[in-house]
């Protein structure tokens, strides 16, 4: 029995540009479930018919995502298989969706993953920002005074900072961030990821946007905005304590200085200790 002959709702995530950037896996779901739901029928029809993929499609969007739902999950009760694709990527990123299964995890009916492309890791994956941690905020408000705002509200984070945002819109937002996080914090605009024009530049934020406004081509075609998160600043506690213990340790073993540095600046023992471990290890 194939994959796709039990009642589930498949998440199939699909190309953002290129178009052979789609799994065999995805491929096959596509083919053989019931119907597929699709964030723009019309849209989607050209890949479709690019693997020769012949499935029903009915429209699911943020205007009818509500009903929409309703009537797959009664399919699917039914033991039709469905599959939701977005215009590109992975569903529910920044895409309608988030109804539809939560609808249908509710009556305990299967949610598949089928994984794929993903325009917010694959900028990750190659912008030159940490990518060990990170934190996607999709898009920003369209209104500069609500972006500023936005933007003030995330201005501490240590994190890598992921953004989609409008061609129309990006030398304005370049500008609000400029103001926010100051000229010299590294940002890297991905653009028109996996087609022809891919663009993949990562500079301090004053000359990027410097690059943007001096090249039309830059404010074209999809855009993910990466910053790289605000430097983490030793508490001024870690700092005395450090000092302290600095000065402790060339006289008395670690346990001692770590027991006496917390009677004086009045911490944890286990604080101190620790940080005394990691002073004699350097």
């Amino acid at each position: 029995m194939s994959e796709s002959e039990t009642a589930a709702l498949y998440i199939v995530a699909t190309p953002i540009g290129n178009l052979s950037d789609i799994s065999q896996r995805a491929i096959a779901i596509l083919q053989q479930v019931d119907v597929i739901a699709a964030e723009d029928t019309r849209h989607s029809g050209h890949l479709l018919q690019h693997y020769s993929i012949g499935t029903p499609t009915v429209s699911l969007h943020e205007h009818n995502e509500q009903q929409r739902s309703e009537a797959l999950l009664v399919r699917l009760q039914q033991g039709d298989s469905v599959a939701l694709i977005s215009d590109a990527g992975t569903p529910l990123i920044s895409d309608p969706g988030y109804r539809l299964v939560s609808l249908i995890r509710e009556h305990h009916i299967p949610v598949v993953p089928i994984p794929g492309s993903c325009a917010l890791i694959a900028a990750l994956s190659a912008s030159g920002l940490p990518s060990d941690s990170f934190a996607f905020e999709g898009f920003l408000p369209s209104k500069q005074g609500a972006r500023q705002q936005a933007l003030q509200d995330v201005v501490a984070e240590t994190r890598t900072l992921i953004f989609y945002e409008s061609p129309r819109r990006l030398q304005a937002t370049l500008q609000d961030m400029m103001a926010v996080f100051g000229e010299q914090r590294l940002v890297c605009l991905a653009r028109e990821l996996t087609k022809l024009h891919e663009t993949i530049m990562t500079k301090p934020l004053t000359e990027l946007l410097e690059w943007v406004a001096n090249d039309s081509n830059q404010q074209r075609g999809e855009c993910v905005v990466l910053i790289e998160g605000a430097v983490q600043q030793q508490d001024s506690d870690e700092v005395e304590i450090n000092r302290m213990l600095v000065a402790l340790l060339k006289e008395l073993p670690t346990k001692r200085a770590a027991v006496v540095t917390a009677a004086l600046l009045s911490v944890s023992k286990n604080k101190a200790y620790d940080m005394a471990l990691k002073l004699q290890q350097k």
